[in-house]
C-alpha cells in the first residue's frame, strides 16, 4: 500500500498489476522504478500518452445478457478518469498493458471512428438499432476535449438520423448540446450519466479526473431542460461506502429531472480486486 507521501495524485490506481497473459511480472520494473527514485533520477512523470490506433470496425454487438444494450462503440480504449471500481480496466490488458496505471496513462485513440461509423450506417445489411457510445470507457473522457471524435461521431448519427445513446461521468456531454438537441427532437438519443456518490471527497478518491457532483447534477438539470431523457446511474454501489447514499441520490437525480435511475454492485473481478484493495 502507498504512504500518503507516495500518493499519485489525480490517479485511482496507485501501480500496475501484472497482466494475465505475460509471464514476467510488473513488479521487476517497479523495483526498478522504485530504484531510480532512491537514485534521485524521476522514473515517472504520470503523463497521460495517446497513442493512436487504426481498428477496422468500430460498432460492437455485446453478446453478455447482463448488459442492456445490443450495439456499442468506443471511441478509446483505457480511461483517463481513474475509476478505481472500473470493469474496463481488464479489457486493458488485451492491449498488453496493465489494468493499473496503465489503464489511466495510455489511452488509445481511434482517429478513425466517425469515418467507420459512418460505413457501418451506410452498409446494406445492417438494420437501425440503438448503438451506445461508451460501452466500455467514457466517450467524454479527458481525450474527446482534445480530439472530438465523440461530437464527429453524433455528427455522424444526426445525419443518418440514427438512434444513439450515450454513457459519461463528464460534463463535457454539455459541449456538443447543439447536436444532441437536434437528435432529441426526433427521440433518437438517450443520455446516462454515473453519479456514484454526494461526497466530494469519496467522488475524488473513486473517480480522480471525473466531473464534481455538482456539474454532473448541473448536467442533467441541462439535458433535461432540453428534452433529452435522462437516466442516472447509481453505478458501482459498494458497501460501507456509499451504500448509505442511495436514496439521497436517487432524490437528486429526480430534482435535477432525471426520468430514471439504475443501480449496479461494484464487481472486483480480474485484476480490480487486487486494484481497489491498494
Amino acid at each position: 500500500m502507498q504512504e500518503e507521501s507516495q500518493y499519485i495524485k489525480g490517479r485511482g490506481a496507485q501501480k500496475n498489476v501484472d497482466n494475465r497473459f505475460f509471464s514476467q511480472s510488473y513488479e521487476m520494473l517497479d523495483d526498478f522504478l522504485n530504484y531510480c527514485e532512491a537514485e534521485g533520477d524521476k522514473p515517472d512523470d504520470n503523463r497521460t500518452h495517446y497513442l493512436e490506433v487504426f481498428p477496422k470496425t468500430i460498432v460492437n454487438r455485446v453478446e453478455s445478457p447482463d448488459v442492456g444494450m445490443e450495439y456499442s462503440m468506443n471511441a478509446y480504449q483505457g480511461c483517463e478518469h481513474g475509476c478505481i471500481y472500473c470493469f474496463a480496466r481488464n479489457s486493458h490488458e488485451y492491449w498488453g498493458y496493465s489494468a493499473g496505471l496503465d489503464f489511466e496513462r495510455k489511452i488509445m485513440v481511434k482517429k478513425n471512428a466517425p469515418a467507420l461509423l459512418e460505413e457501418k450506417l451506410k452498409s446494406k445489411n445492417w438494420k437501425a438499432q440503438t448503438i451506445v457510445m461508451s460501452g466500455n470507457t467514457d466517450c467524454y473522457q479527458p481525450a474527446e476535449k482534445q480530439f472530438k471524435i465523440t461530437r464527429e461521431c453524433l455528427q455522424v448519427f444526426l445525419k443518418y438520423r440514427h438512434p444513439v445513446a450515450i454513457i459519461t461521468k463528464n460534463a463535457l456531454i454539455s459541449r456538443d448540446m447543439d447536436i444532441i438537441s437536434e437528435l432529441a427532437k426526433d427521440n433518437l438519443i438517450g443520455v446516462n450519466v454515473s453519479i456514484t456518490s454526494l461526497n466530494e471527497k469519496t467522488r475524488q478518491l473513486l473517480e480522480p479526473r471525473t466531473a464534481t457532483i455538482k456539474k454532473r447534477l448541473e448536467t442533467v438539470k441541462l439535458l433535461s431542460d432540453n428534452g433529452v431523457p435522462v437516466n442516472v446511474m447509481l453505478a458501482p454501489i459498494i458497501p460501507g461506502i456509499n451504500s448509505h447514499e442511495i436514496l439521497p441520490l436517487a432524490k437528486a437525480a429526480a430534482d435535477a429531472g432525471a426520468v430514471s435511475i439504475v443501480h449496479t454492485v461494484v464487481r472486483l473481478n480480474g485484476a480490480i480486486g487486487e486494484i481497489f484493495t491498494d
